[in-house]
């Protein structure tokens, strides 16, 4: 009984920061999605096309159940990186359906197994896993760069969130400089410490 509760919390909370990612990318032009803001190059468009790069491999290749659809190598050295964004070529849409396939197909796994079922990461330390591993890694890589974009978003716009009902959006200027000089000043203050 457990294990299937396990199993549909885990599943539920999936689809959800899947959402959450796309949701990231709601309103915004192509410039914003695509545009390198960090030094690494991180972007919103990018990141969405790196989970599914991912997610098609855990739960396809790691269960013997391979997503049908080409997707960047990540043991290609020529193309080291490039699930991390998106060139001219792409577009949007073209990222986010194949996210969304992506998603249907993991959903497919993750629904005929059980979550004891085995799988094989030959990337891995200890490569012999179960579903439930595997759930749980990609959960918490998926909410992990959920987070990266939610840093992303209000770089370009001051919104914040994991979906659009409980969006925080910043317009208060004076009340966010005020906010961040308060916190800078602590910084300071604690600077040798």
């Amino acid at each position: 009984m457990i294990d299937e509760f396990a199993k549909e919390y885990l599943h539920g909370e999936l689809r959800q920061m899947r959402e959450a990612m796309l949701w990231k990318l709601d309103g915004l032009g192509g410039y914003d999605i695509r545009r390198p803001l960090t030094a690494t190059g991180t972007n919103l468009l990018g990141l969405v096309k790196h989970l599914s790069v991912w997610e098609s491999r855990y739960f396809g290749e790691v269960f013997d159940r391979p997503f049908p659809e080409p997707l960047p190598r990540w043991d290609d050295s020529a193309e080291h990186g490039a699930d991390m964004w998106a060139p001219e070529h792409e577009t949007r849409e073209e990222i986010i359906d194949r996210y969304r396939r992506v998603g249907e197909h993991s959903d497919a796994t993750i629904t005929v197994l059980a979550i004891d079922s085995p799988g094989h990461v030959p990337w891995w330390p200890r490569p012999d896993v179960k579903l439930f591993n595997i759930l749980v890694h990609v959960l918490t890589e998926t909410s992990r760069h959920a987070g990266h974009a939610d840093i992303l978003r209000e770089q370009l716009d001051g919104s914040t969130g994991t979906h659009a009902a409980y969006a925080i959006v910043q317009h208060d200027a004076a009340l966010q400089e005020a906010r961040h000089a308060k916190i800078e000043r602590a910084a300071r203050i604690n600077e040798s410490r």
